[in-house]
């Protein structure tokens, strides 16, 4: 015979327990969710359905208290007369300086535009929108309101052609670096988009050589677009900045290829310190997010 066992009865003060720890279980997870929402909405601006009024002179206000050296006096651009009577040698090499490279930037500077287009220039007040390359730019249907802003600054071989409901059909500017030029000009570009080439060493202006350096001091060419948008525009906005956790090592960081975080191992960058940078410009209002961070 197979003996059966009674059926267990819980007494009042086990199910007082168990409601307890199930109360504080739900307590948890509210809290949790909660200061994921409070940490998203700190830096996720709400794309407004009127377009926002240009305050001039605000992102120069505000980047001033973000460097300590900020200037708009100087051309964001190098131009030839730079290097045409050279009196002062640069005292640090690319990309902080051009040391050891005067004679070759004499050379292209010669032969290349280097201004800002002319219906840049006449604006009373510029708004601009960096457009990064992120994952949190899929399935984000910003691409009308990006095509709304007087410049959009693109960076590298970021597509256009395939996601404009999430990235827009407007380049007013592309930055890119040598090894990140094989993207097609006359499909992800349109007919007057300045092409900007980004020098992180002397050999990027021969095109011949991958980077030399791989200590991680090189800034990657988002954060340096942010920086470019802070001394020429009025209003600066930013979409698709941002990694997954480190310990995600299976979400995609661009929006376009299924590549991890895994293979920014190497690459020269420090996105951990440059995630502090674009936070505590986001702290500061000097710059807004249209996706969050």
């Amino acid at each position: 015979m197979i003996s059966k066992s009674p059926p267990l009865r819980m007494c009042p003060a086990g199910w007082k327990l168990l409601a307890m720890l199930a109360l504080v279980l739900v307590v948890m997870v509210w809290y949790s969710i909660s200061r994921e929402d409070r940490y998203i909405e700190l830096f996720y601006f709400p794309i407004p359905e009127k377009k926002e009024p240009c305050l001039q002179g605000e992102a120069e206000m505000k980047a001033s208290k973000l460097f300590g050296n900020y200037s708009r006096d100087q051309p964001i651009f190098l131009q030839l007369k730079d290097y045409f009577w050279v009196k002062t040698l640069s005292a640090y090499e690319l990309p902080y300086g051009t040391k050891g490279s005067e004679d070759v930037l004499l050379r292209v500077l010669a032969i290349t535009s280097y201004s800002i287009p002319e219906s840049i220039q006449s604006l009373k007040c510029r708004r601009c929108v960096v457009v990064g390359n992120g994952h949190r730019l899929r399935n984000s249907s910003l691409g009308d309101a990006i095509n709304k802003y007087d410049m959009v600054i693109r960076l590298n071989n970021a597509p256009v052609a395939g996601y404009e409901g999430d990235v827009g059909s407007k380049t007013t500017m592309r930055l890119f670096y040598p090894e990140s030029a094989h993207f097609n000009p006359k499909v992800e570009n349109n007919p007057d988009t300045l092409l900007v080439l980004v020098a992180f060493k002397a050999m990027d202006f021969h095109w011949i050589e991958t980077i030399l350096s791989d200590k991680k001091r090189k800034p990657t060419t988002g954060l340096l677009a942010i920086t470019l948008a802070l001394h020429l525009c009025d209003m600066v906005h930013i979409a698709g900045f941002g990694y997954p956790d480190a310990h995600n090592r299976k979400q995609t960081i661009h929006y376009y290829e299924q590549i991890t975080l895994k293979s920014m191992v190497g690459s020269g960058h420090n996105v951990s310190q440059e995630a502090l940078a674009i936070k505590r410009m986001l702290e500061l209002g000097a710059v807004k997010n249209l996706t969050y961070f």
